[in-house]
């Protein structure tokens, strides 16, 4: 009899994805299409809270949709309640949180513990529950995920999560979805009203991206190179505890808010270079989307992100306002060391797909069900 899988696809189905809802969303579809080609398939349960579009999945007859629509405590309410009448044999959540009661073995994604890190970025409300959610489910599930080698040290070192239950399963790249090129970068500048020449950020604006600290240092660049002209781009909505007062040392940086995925290859191929001395990240998308759409990316030495970045880029003291700038400086000023930074990059973004991303997760599957100590089902 297959191996009866849960999957919470709730995240799977937001019209304005996070970096957490386009894990889950691309992630699903990569398992779907890999157990089509396993010579014993898993049977996959999927329950969403809202209905998805009928596009949205591969064609699997090894896949069934549940919707339980349902405004609070989905998670620990209905989707517990599905999976005691279901009873399947392992429940995987690709977002921190499983359910505080369930049967079988439990599978969880943790993306980062940035909220550990910087507790200041988060209400008290948010923060409290993502602390109790994440303790219980590093504690309860028999196998969990980390988007990188950072934060599974981080899930040791502050849960005390034994190293031996953690996989490390870097996401993949939604390369499809970003083709850059000349016409798209023209489009992208004219509906943003952007200068031929810009560096760019790519995120939330909040305090562990370190938007103060880049604008001082674009102040710095400014000063130095006599520019006035060359934008600093900060594309992405203003988070919780944004402060205008970030902005206030440099000229010529522009807030663009949310940046639709039809303006973000080309966004990305125009800059001088993505800029991203981000404090602390699980993984790092942007520099990722940066690397395959030909920008050139300056990113902090810390976190997971000297993981995503590899040699492809320019690695920086977060902290240090003068190293950024000087960064900023090499790739305006060097041609050629922008251009051996834009060649590695397409080498380095190919090694993330979201098929490796799947063949590590069926793997984790398969581990849970060759294990002889217990059966599945009376976990």
């Amino acid at each position: 009899m297959p191996l009866q899988i849960a999957i919470d696809a709730s995240r799977a189905t937001k019209a304005q994805p996070t970096g957490t809802e386009r894990y889950a969303l691309r992630l699903i579809q990569a398992l779907i299409k890999a157990n089509e080609a396993r010579p014993a398939p898993f049977r996959f349960s999927l329950y969403f809270r809202d209905r998805p579009p009928a596009d949205l999945f591969p064609k699997s007859k090894y896949v069934e949709n549940h919707v339980i629509r349902f405004p609070r405590l989905w998670t620990h309410l209905r989707l517990a309640a599905a999976l005691w009448r279901a009873k399947p044999d392992i429940t995987f959540v690709p977002a921190h949180t499983l359910p505080f009661f369930f049967p079988g073995a439990g599978v969880v994604t943790v993306h980062d513990l940035g909220y550990k890190r910087f507790p200041e970025a988060h209400s008290p409300v948010q923060r409290a529950y993502l602390d109790m959610t994440t303790r219980f489910s590093q504690r309860r599930a028999a196998l969990l995920l980390a988007d990188s080698s950072a934060t599974a040290a981080d899930l040791s070192r502050i849960y005390g999560t034994p190293p031996g239950k953690i996989r490390i399963v870097y996401p993949g790249f939604d390369g499809e979805r970003l083709q850059p090129s000349a016409q798209g970068i023209a489009a992208a500048r004219e509906r943003l009203q952007l200068p031929a020449r810009y560096f760019l950020f790519i995120g939330t604006l909040q305090p562990r991206k370190n938007i103060e600290r880049l604008v001082n240092a674009f102040g710095r660049w400014q000063r130095e190179h006599e520019d006035g002209e060359t934008a600093l781009v900060l594309a992405g909505a203003k988070g919780w505890l944004f402060e205008e007062s970030w902005l206030q040392g440099a000229s010529n940086a522009r807030v663009t808010g949310y940046i639709d995925e039809a303006d973000k290859a080309g966004l990305l191929a125009g800059a001088i270079a993505l800029v991203f001395p981000s404090l602390y990240e699980g993984f790092g998308f942007p520099a990722l989307e940066a690397m395959h759409c030909g920008a050139p990316v300056i990113a902090s030495a810390t976190s997971s992100l000297p993981e995503v970045v590899g040699d492809a880029g320019l690695l920086v003291d977060p902290l240090s306002v003068a190293d950024i700038a000087e960064a900023m400086g090499r790739c305006s000023e060097n041609e050629g060391l922008r251009q051996e930074l834009i060649e590695r990059g397409f080498r380095q973004a190919k090694r993330f797909t979201w098929a490796a991303a799947a063949a590590k997760a069926l793997a984790a599957f398969d581990e849970l069900s060759s294990r002889p100590e217990r059966p599945l089902r009376s976990i």
